[in-house]
């Protein structure tokens, strides 16, 4: 096997640059970055722990590592929803803690050139701070989220001692 060199990794970076998972909460899409998905998984046991945000759901162990959840739905603060055979965990690395993130249904990976992005309107609420760009794939629109804004700093420090346990 052969060392992996500093031209792989840049290789490896360019193939994921302007590659987006899609996933659906209710009827609106949105993209994360694939840079950050390690992996989706279906709903399984989710062991909830006391005193945490409504939207953390609570814990999985999954092959041994123990992963915080967050339920998409309720973290944009859209009503919550039953999960069915539909709903996934999208696992990802997000501030150095990976973290489950439930969504309604995972749809595909897709390119969106960075000339097809735009930035979202600026509006007062803080609402949108979630938002990176609107990418436009054909007659449709895609919500691409800023990772890095779905957990605060604070939440990411409680979230990696939850990991530990």
């Amino acid at each position: 096997m052969q060392p992996v060199t500093d031209q792989d990794l840049e290789n490896e970076e360019d193939a994921l640059k302007n590659k987006y998972l899609t996933f659906a909460i209710g009827p609106e899409i949105y993209g994360i970055e694939i840079r950050y998905v390690t992996e989706i998984v279906g709903v399984q046991a989710i062991t909830e722990i006391p005193e945490l945000p409504e939207y953390i759901k609570g814990i999985i162990n999954l092959r041994g590592k123990i992963i915080p959840v967050m339920d998409v739905r309720l973290r944009f603060r859209k009503p919550f929803k039953s999960y069915n055979d539909r709903t996934c965990i999208v696992v990802v690395d997000i501030r150095d803690v990976s973290v489950g993130l439930i969504v309604d249904r995972v749809d595909e990976v897709i390119s969106i050139p960075q000339d097809q992005i735009v930035s979202p309107p600026e509006m007062s609420s803080s609402s949108n701070r979630y938002i990176q760009g609107i990418g436009k794939v054909g007659n449709e629109v895609k919500l691409l989220l800023h990772c890095d804004e779905l957990i605060h700093h604070q939440e990411a420090e409680t979230l990696a001692e939850l990991a530990q346990v």
